[in-house]
This record gives C-alpha cells, structure tokens and sequence, in this order.
C-alpha cells in the first residue's frame, strides 16, 4: 500500500510519536509511506529514510490567505498520490484533510486522539469525520461517546510500545518522581504540585522532575514557589532521551484531566517504572493499568490521594519494584507489532 499520514507537524507530542512508531514499521513491512504536514516541518522523531515528507504550509496565525494555500499544496500532493489511503489524526486536521480531498475520493482514516468531550466544536467534527471510511479511536469509551453512524465505522485500536526501549531498571531506584508532558492545562501539573508539597513534607528527600515544556511554564514555576517546594521542583523541558534519563526514577506519574492513551505511561511501564495515573477520561489508563496490580490509579483531580499514593510507593519500595515488575509486561500485550498489524488489516478493508 502507499500510505499518506497527515499531521500538523512532527514535532514532539503522542500523535506524533504513534505516526513515527506506525511509519516506521509499514516502511518494513514493504509499504510505501509519506507524512504530510500542515503547519510546519519539524520532525521531533528518527525516521527511516524511505519515508517521504511534505510540508503544504507554515503556521497560519489565522490567516486565511496561508490556509488556503495550505488547501491547494495538500491538494496537488494529493493529486499525485491518487492510490494512496489516508491517516489523518484528529478534528483539526481532518478538516483541511477533507477539504483537500474534495472530489479525489482517497480512502480515508481518521484518528481520533483525546476526549471527545473536549472538542470545542463536536458538531463540525463529527461533520468532518461522517467523510471517514473508517474511524480509529484509542478506547472504547472514545468510540462510545460518538453517535452511532460514526461508531459503525468505527474500531479500537491502542496505541504501540515502541522496540528497542531500554531494559528495566534493576537496584536501587533513585529518589525522584518524574513526569513526562507538555505544559498545559489539561495535564493538571497544578495538582501534581500540590499533592507533591503534601508529599514532600513527609518525604523530603524526594525530588520531582518534569519533561516537557509548554506555555504554562512560567505559571507553574511560581506556584511551585507558593508552595515552597521550588528547590525540589526540577524543570527539564523536552528531552529526546527522556527514557535513559527516567529509567531509574523512583516512580512515575501522570495527573492529566483527560487523556487519550498517554504513549509516556506506556513507555514507563514498559521500561518497568512503577506508575501513578488519573483515572481519566477516556478510559485510557485503566486500559493500560489494572489498579493495585501494574500501577495506582487514583480519581482525577483529587490531590490528597495523589499525594497518597505516592506515599504509598515511597513507603513500601517492595510493593512499588513488583508493580514496576508487572508493569513492564505492557510491551508484549501493546507491541508495535501487533498495533501496526492491526492498523494495516483496517487500512486494507477500506481499501476494497
């Protein structure tokens, strides 16, 4: 098959990481694979050479005139690859997926990426995403939240473990709780730092470490402040080997709001990380953790029983190396292999 992803951009972030998994491996499998991008070129994530990428625009900053020029170059490398299916991941666009291919009739798959109950417009989306040949969601309580002509075309498919990640970690782990995510409001790092002062003040030899970066840097650095726990707040940013520098954390977490599979606790689990998460919506960590048994899940916004949590593995490092143990079981159940396989057999139902 020739396969045609289309994203804003490959800069770092979980749908860009799950395309680069995907392309990589159809590349393998003898599958001829391009990634349209939108608004920009960056490329965050080693690609295999034979991947072609095209960029059709930069950043609008609302221009409509830089919209529809984006429109018309998606729409002549359309044109060229008239045989090809195509992925488009997420609302956004989708929408210029769908207007560029007006009349060219690709097959088309559409990804959604996160709660479907934070789209700002569900009426335009589901618009958009009645012109999909098939409709990928990340959980069953995703697909279940569209209405029903939409799940008709709809499957589930989870997000893959990526080869070649490091081997768990065995000793002594370090001192620190890591989090791995933009900056931004739906990953709730303002909870995450009040259940962390609660935490520090029985723990204080624990740090917290926080990869990503994101406009609410600022904002967050003087709450961490308000809270006096600044000397043990460290701000990362984005590391592209954010794994080797978490292997050996103490325990990792991720206090979103709302999530669709978050692909760091996946990679957490799988390098055997002993894991805390939101139970948040769309079902995506209590798809991945089984509470108790491979990781804690804990309700979303509540700080006391994050911070608990976190107690809890601190308290009892027995009981947090054998979840971090179980934990690491995740590659084989969500293998790249298995996912892409899965991927391939839609891409060539919708094909006939």
């Amino acid at each position: 098959m020739k396969i045609i992803f289309v994203m804003v951009n490959m800069a770092g972030g979980g749908a860009e990481r799950v395309i680069s998994i995907l392309a990589n491996r159809f590349v393998k499998l003898g599958n001829q694979v391009a990634i349209l991008m939108t608004a920009g070129d960056t490329v965050a994530y080693e690609l295999d050479p034979a991947i072609e990428l095209f960029c059709a625009g930069s950043v609008s900053g609302g221009s409509m005139k830089k919209r529809l020029e984006r429109i018309k170059n998606m729409r002549r490398f359309l044109k060229k690859n008239r045989d090809a299916v195509l992925i488009s991941f997420g609302p956004g666009t989708s929408f210029f997926t769908v207007l560029a291919d007006l009349f060219l009739d690709h097959p088309l798959c559409i990804s959604e990426r996160n709660d479907p109950a934070a789209c700002g417009h569900p009426y335009l989306r589901n618009l958009i995403y009645a012109r999909a040949d098939r409709l990928v969601f990340q959980t069953e309580d995703a697909m279940q939240s569209f209405p029903e002509k939409l799940r008709k075309k709809g499957c589930v498919i989870p997000n893959p473990v990526m080869k070649g990640l490091p081997s768990a970690f065995v000793g002594e782990r370090e001192k620190t709780i890591v989090a791995v995510g933009r900056l931004q409001t739906q990953k709730n790092y303002g909870m995450l730092l009040k259940a962390f002062a609660r935490f520090h003040k029985k723990y204080p030899e624990y740090s917290l470490h926080i990869y990503g970066k994101g406009e609410m840097l600022e904002e967050l650095q003087k709450e961490a402040q308000q809270l006096q726990i600044d000397a043990a707040v460290v701000w990362e940013g984005f590391r592209k080997d954010v794994l080797s520098c978490i292997l050996s954390a103490g325990m990792y977490v991720l206090p979103s709001n709302y999530e669709g599979i978050s692909n760091a606790l996946l990679e957490a689990m799988a390098i055997g990380l002993p894991v805390i998460s939101t139970d948040c919506p769309i079902g995506g960590s209590k798809m991945c953790i089984q509470d108790g048994k491979n990781g804690l899940l804990v309700p979303c916004g509540e700080e006391e029983k994050f911070a608990e949590a976190m107690m809890c593995l601190a308290k009892d490092r027995e009981y947090a190396d054998a979840l971090g143990k179980e934990a690491a079981n995740i590659r084989s159940s969500f293998s790249e292999e298995t996912i892409s396989q899965k991927w391939l057999d839609e891409l060539s139902e919708i094909r006939k």
